[in-house]
């Protein structure tokens, strides 16, 4: 599988909940090499025409390891098949074709939930879009005329907002009267995520909390007053936990598992992580966890800022992330300052399930992170 962020911890976790208790949920997903990899008793399912600039796409129908959810895959190399990471280059830049990328997920999304749909054995009565990424799938159900399913936008992370010039709106097959105040345009440019909240039958946000904040100035990302006028179809569900497989007493990753009744062997997750990442094995030492994008978002320059002054107090930083590249840079110049003290990981959790990534930490890292941290940052 692919992830990143929180949105794939619960995009993950959320599918197989509902399952369980008797939803007929498929999960729709970008053909990317480690997902294409990782699918199990493949078959096409059918193909889908009609689509912007590529025409026509396989869609793939299996499932993945641990989970008995039907995944559908939208098969293109052309989008989904290239270095780097989800959205960027290796260098961290944009992909240039990220709205036809991630257009045509959105695109796929809404034909799949439309009258018009090849599928004649499922139709969903639910779309379900996350984040910008499939923004477009409520305004594309709009303007088809042929809506079958209704929509739900969750919001994960309002300063994502999938912004890209006005020429998309046409390249994208949407109308040219959309390209409005009240429709996808947000401040001289077309939004995916603006269009997700404009068109959508319903909004849920990660938590109470957070659904009130983005109606506000501050935490409102120049949306807040189209938040506000829909406020009362916002529904603030707080994020929960998955247990099983981020539980310390089972969690095959970790050196050694451990409970509630036997805390003494966290100790021997801990002390295998600090060997591995260099740090010294020093059992009494605080060790401060970061798992999160390196971004000012997430407040990780406050975090750096302090860095010095907390490892004065004779504690032990370990990072895994990655994200803004001065945000990278500073982290690395702190484990150069702080050798043995602080260890430095940049990547993203997509690659720890790939053989082709060749780092220096592997799955069960990021796990002992999660579990044997005294405190940690998640992001």
């Amino acid at each position: 599988m692919v992830k990143t962020g929180g949105l794939a911890d619960v995009s993950g976790s959320l599918p197989a909940a509902l399952s369980e208790l008797g939803v007929d949920i498929r999960i729709l997903l970008p053909g990317y090499a480690p997902v294409l990899e990782k699918l199990q008793n493949t078959r096409l399912l059918t193909r889908v025409s009609g689509l912007p600039e590529v025409g026509e796409v396989n869609l793939l129908l299996g499932t993945m390891p641990d989970t008995e959810v039907p995944v559908m895959v939208i098969e293109n190399s052309r989008l989904y098949i290239r270095p780097g990471g989800l959205y960027n280059d290796s260098q961290g830049n944009d992909w240039d074709d990220n709205a036809l990328r991630f257009g045509i997920l959105s695109k796929v999304a809404a034909i799949l939930s439309s009258h018009d749909t090849p599928l004649r054995d499922w139709i969903p009565d639910v779309v379900h879009c996350n984040d910008w990424q499939t923004g477009l799938t409520p305004a594309y159900l709009h303007y088809s005329g042929l809506a079958h399913a209704k929509s739900m936008v969750s919001i994960h992370n309002l300063a994502f907002q999938g912004s890209y010039t006005q020429d998309w709106v046409q390249r994208l097959g949407l109308p040219a009267e959309s390209y409005q105040m009240h429709g996808v345009e947000y401040y001289g440019q077309m939004s995916f995520l603006k269009a997700g909240i404009f068109y959508a039958d319903s909004i849920s946000t990660v938590s109470p909390t957070y659904a009130r904040e983005i109606q506000t100035d501050e935490y409102g990302f120049g949306m807040q007053g189209l938040l506000a006028s829909r406020g009362h179809e916002i529904h603030g569900i707080l994020n929960g936990i998955e247990t099983q497989e981020w539980n310390p007493a089972t969690d095959p990753y970790l050196a050694k598992t451990y409970n509630i009744e036997h805390l003494a062997d966290k100790k021997i997750v801990k002390k295998a992580l600090q060997v591995q990442l260099g740090l010294e094995a020093a059992p009494h030492k605080p060790l401060l966890g970061v798992v999160s994008r390196l971004t000012h978002q997430k407040g990780l320059d406050l975090f750096l800022s302090i860095a010095d002054k907390l490892l004065k107090q004779n504690c032990q930083i370990a990072v895994l992330g990655n994200g803004e590249a001065s945000m990278e840079a500073g982290f690395r110049e702190l484990a150069k300052r702080h050798p043995h003290q602080v260890s430095v990981t940049i990547a993203i959790e997509s690659h720890f399930r790939t053989k082709s990534w060749q780092g220096q930490i592997c799955l069960s890292c990021l796990r002992a992170l999660s579990h044997a941290a005294s405190t940690r940052c998640m992001g």
